[in-house]
C-alpha cells in the first residue's frame, strides 16, 4: 500500500494510490483517521480495510493532478543515521563506527517531495545523500533486534541535503545537517508487506541533472534496520509517525574529484527500489 498527504481544492488529505491515481482515504472509508499519524496507528487492520474498500474504487484523481505535501502531517522525531555504509565512511576519511552515529533533523530543514531544495548564501558547498527513511509504526522502547521489525509500518525515500563546511566547523553534526529547506522526503510512505523484511537488497541511487551519483543497495548497510531501531529505542521512546533515516552509500559529492555540489537550477533525484521518485529541483535563497 502506497499512501500519501495531499492538497485538494484548499484541503489537505490522504490518499492511496493505485495505477497512478489517488483515492482520498475519507472517499474509500467514510471513519478513515483524517492524519497520517492516525492511519499509522491503525495499523494491519487499518491497512486491510483500506486494501479491501480500494478494490472496487472508482474515482481517482490523476497523481498529476494533485499537490503533494510532506508525507507525515506531523513530525515527531526524526532521527537521522551516519556512517552507514562502508565504502561512504572510507570517501570521507573515516574509520567503520562501533555503534550507530545518530544524530537529530528539525522540521525547518525538512521540505515536502516537491518542494525546493534552498542553496544558501553564506555556503557553496551544499550536497546530496540518498537515504532510505523507516517510519516507525508502533509506540517502542527498549525493543531487541530480534523483534525491531515489528515496529515498522513502511519506508519512504530521503534526500539528507547537507552543507559540508558546517558540518565540518565541529564534531557535531547539527548545524551542516540543518538548513533551512535542505531536506526533501517522499512522496509516499509505502508499507512494509511490499518490500523484502527489513527493506534488504534494494538498490538506492541519487542523480544529479541525470548523472548517477550514487548507485549502492541496502545490503550493504553497516548497522542493518533492526539494529538502529533496537539502538535508538535504548535511549528514546518510538512514537507512530517518528522516522528514521539509515544512511547513504557512496558517491557524494564532496568525496568526488574534483568535488560536486549542488547549485541553484539543478535537479536531483533520488531512486530507491520499491518507492517512487523523489525529485527536487535547487533553488538559490532569497
Amino acid at each position: 500500500m502506497r499512501l500519501v498527504r495531499f492538497e485538494l481544492s484548499g484541503q489537505h488529505k490522504i490518499g492511496l494510490i493505485s495505477d497512478g491515481h489517488v483515492y482520498s482515504l475519507d472517499k474509500l472509508i467514510p471513519d478513515a483517521p483524517e492524519t497520517m499519524v492516525g492511519v499509522i496507528e491503525g495499523g494491519d487492520v487499518l491497512r486491510s480495510r483500506i486494501l479491501e474498500a480500494s478494490s472496487s474504487a472508482s474515482g481517482g484523481i490523476a497523481i498529476d493532478k494533485v499537490k503533494l505535501l510532506t508525507p507525515m502531517d506531523k513530525i515527531g522525531k526524526f532521527i537521522c543515521m551516519g556512517l552507514n555504509y562502508a565504502e561512504h565512511v572510507k570517501e570521507g576519511g573515516r574509520e567503520i563506527p562501533e555503534y550507530p552515529t545518530l544524530f537529530l533533523r528539525v522540521e525547518s530543514s525538512l521540505l515536502p517531495p516537491t518542494g525546493d531544495i534552498v542553496a544558501p548564501k553564506v555556503s557553496e558547498r551544499l550536497d546530496f545523500e540518498a537515504e532510505l527513511l523507516v517510519v516507525i509504526g508502533k509506540r517502542t522502547r527498549s525493543v531487541s533486534e530480534d523483534d525491531a521489525l515489528d515496529s515498522v509500518y513502511g519506508y519512504s525515500a530521503f534526500n539528507d541535503g547537507t552543507l559540508r563546511d558546517y558540518q565540518r566547523h565541529t564534531l557535531q553534526w547539527t548545524a551542516g545537517k540543518n538548513f533551512d529547506a535542505t531536506g526533501p522526503f517522499g512522496p509516499a510512505i509505502v508499507t512494509k508487506d511490499e518490500l523484502p523484511e527489513g527493506a534488504t537488497g534494494l538498490s538506492i541511487r541519487s542523480r544529479l541533472n541525470d548523472e548517477i551519483m550514487q548507485d549502492g543497495n541496502t545490503r550493504d548497510m553497516i548497522f542493518s534496520i533492526a539494529k538502529i531501531i533496537s539502538y535508538a529505542s535504548q535511549a528514546m521512546t518510538l512514537e507512530p509517525g517518528d522516522l528514521i533515516a539509515t544512511g547513504t552509500p557512496s558517491g557524494v559529492g564532496f568525496a568526488r574529484k574534483p568535488p560536486v555540489f549542488m547549485k541553484a537550477g539543478d535537479l536531483i533525484e533520488i531512486e530507491i527500489e520499491g518507492l517512487a521518485k523523489l525529485s527536487n529541483r535547487v533553488v538559490a535563497e532569497a
